[in-house]
């Protein structure tokens, strides 16, 4: 079984700091047993980051929609897994009040740090607390998951202004805040690629090679599962590369990425 020690002994061991910002995207299945459960783990990894802030995804984007446009940032429930559902039943954690793409945040500054998520016209803004991992050299860990469900990708989208991504038509959504306010979101653009079959974080692991390369992604092993230790600005710099240097979308359909787009061309 997976200790609290192991946990934080794993956190050390793969770079990461005391005062780091760090997002969990987890499948608690391919880790094993864990002392305490997804519970446990949130402890395990607030503990260590004593100085920091751990981030949970509470995402709701497949309840809150265009024909149901409301998100209660007490009641409405996450709609992507476990560890999100258990960050969100914690009475230590504060939920930010970004409609489709919240998130719990744990530790010193937290409340801070998710504030004005409500004024978000779109899932990951800049500005927006997944977008801010890029200014505040944040970490990603994707424990027993891939690329796929890497959100802070979508970010990397917004922020670079790739083109095809939000929806063009966008809607009002209300959200109910922690005093019982209601407040409307300005005209909202949920994610949509018209060129893609899906949505394109299906298609992020075509990244996976060109951030090896460029280091933006090591990798570890947390119990039994794979995890993916990655860069948040190590990602960007390394997408934005390959964008400069392709003449097409390189996320809406499975591809390999040629390497020339991200090895040095003095190589």
């Amino acid at each position: 079984m997976l200790t609290k020690n192991d946990i934080v002994g794993f956190l050390k061991e793969n770079g990461i700091a005391h005062d780091d910002k760090v997002t969990v995207h987890a499948s608690l299945r391919s880790v094993g047993p864990v002392e305490g459960g997804a519970d446990g783990l949130i402890e395990a990894m607030c503990s260590y980051l004593d100085e920091g802030i751990l981030i949970i995804p509470t995402h709701t984007w497949d309840d809150v929609v265009r024909d149901k446009p409301y998100y209660d940032v007490r009641t409405t429930f996450p709609c992507i897994g476990t560890l999100s559902e258990v960050a969100f039943l914690r009475k230590d954690g504060v939920r930010s009040l970004h409609p489709t793409h919240s998130v719990v945040a744990f530790g010193k500054g937290a409340a801070d740090y998710i504030k004005g998520e409500e004024l978000c016209g779109s899932p990951a803004p800049v500005n927006s607390c997944l977008s801010r991992l890029y200014e505040e050299n944040g970490k990603i860990l994707l424990i027993g998951v891939g690329h796929e469900r890497n959100t802070y990708l979508h970010s990397v989208d917004e922020r670079l202004g790739i083109p095809d991504r939000l929806n063009p038509d966008p809607f009002v959504i209300t959200i109910k805040d922690y005093d019982g306010n209601l407040i409307q979101s300005p005209p909202f653009h949920t994610h949509f690629t018209k060129a893609s079959d899906q949505c394109v974080s299906e298609y992020y692991p075509n990244y996976k090679e060109a951030f090896e390369y460029t280091d933006a992604v090591k990798y570890a092993k947390l119990g039994n599962a794979k995890v993916y230790i990655c860069d948040a600005r190590g990602m960007t710099d390394t997408v934005r590369m390959l964008w400069q240097r392709t003449d097409h979308d390189l996320c809406i359909r499975k591809e390999k990425i040629p390497e020339e787009y991200y090895r040095n061309s003095e190589e």
